[in-house]
């Protein structure tokens, strides 16, 4: 059983696709809307993820999205914005603008230019945005996808960085693809108040029998509320069941680029062409290929 605390973000978690107009700015209307009916189906926001297209958006922009969140109401203690940079100064002003909204954590990705950096040198890069924003509400959540960002955060860095930091360093989102690591941390780390969220709900029902906090998963954006089901009723009857229907359903939009084909979902979804959109580099899925995705899904009622 988790020992996760009450008051710390637990469950299923989506990073927020984020809806752009036609000219490719930010669609602010839409974001508040599906950030709304992602909390009316149980799933926490964790705005600013890889699959926000987080590292295509400007801190401006970010901190424009996260207010226009606050401003329609919507609880910061269900959001962890993604907070992590390249440049060491535009994490602090992100991490720093998320602890005074009140958001419940921040994930927060390594530096992750520089390839084959050391231990030592990413604990520097933590321990700076930290001791910057020096604020005791800060709840860290490190984001480890070294497929993605090519620098892994390691069982003893991790290590040192409870001792250095305990109750600010938080948890994990770990997207490895490893399980053998996910149970090392859950292992190690799990008993000294660190957080483990899987990075996929493919492996929801393993994590959370081994005393996981949930998931943060990219198809929280289009199947949320039958993974939060899962997690609600893990012990439950037919729980092996639910798992094997989200990973069918995963597996789906794992056949195509990830991010293009929950947007066009959407966009089918709510009947709202403008939601396909994507920022450069990525590109849309074609006609053939939308329309293929929603023959698959069988699509189901409107978000």
């Amino acid at each position: 059983m988790s020992t996760v605390a009450a008051d710390r973000p637990q469950g299923v978690y989506s990073p927020v696709l984020t809806p752009f107009n036609a000219d490719l700015s930010p669609s602010a209307p839409r974001f508040i809307e599906h950030c709304r009916a992602l909390l009316e189906q149980g799933a926490g926001l964790a705005i600013f993820g890889t699959n926000s297209e987080a590292n295509s958006l400007s801190v401006a922009e970010k901190r424009q999205l996260l207010d226009a969140l606050l401003e329609a109401g919507l609880p910061a203690a269900r959001m962890m914005p993604g907070t992590g940079a390249c440049a060491l100064p535009d994490a602090v002003e992100l991490t720093r603008h998320a602890v005074a909204a009140g958001c419940g954590g921040v994930l927060m990705l390594p530096p992750f230019y520089y390839k084959g950096v050391s231990d030592e040198g990413l604990f520097r890069a933590f321990a700076h945005v930290i001791e910057q924003v020096a604020d005791e509400r800060l709840r860290v959540y490190l984001y480890h996808i070294p497929p993605v960002s090519g620098v892994p955060i390691s069982l003893g860095l991790i290590d040192r960085l409870l001792g250095e930091f305990p109750g600010i360093i938080a948890g994990i989102k770990d997207s490895s693809g490893d399980w053998a690591n996910t149970a090392a941390m859950l292992r190690d780390f799990q008993p000294r108040g660190f957080d483990v969220f899987a990075g996929t709900e493919t492996v929801l029902l393993e994590t959370m029998r081994a005393g996981g906090a949930g998931c943060i998963t990219a198809t929280g954006n289009v199947n949320a509320g039958p993974i939060v089901e899962l997690y609600r009723h893990w012990q439950d009857d037919g729980a092996d069941d639910r798992q094997r229907a989200l990973n069918d359903t995963r597996a789906i939009f794992q056949s195509y680029p990830m991010i293009p084909a929950m947007k066009a979902a959407i966009a089918q979804r709510r009947q709202d062409p403008v939601w396909a959109t994507v920022r450069p580099p990525l590109v849309e899925l074609n006609d053939v290929q939308a329309a293929q995705l929603a023959q698959r899904l069988a699509v189901p009622p409107a978000l």
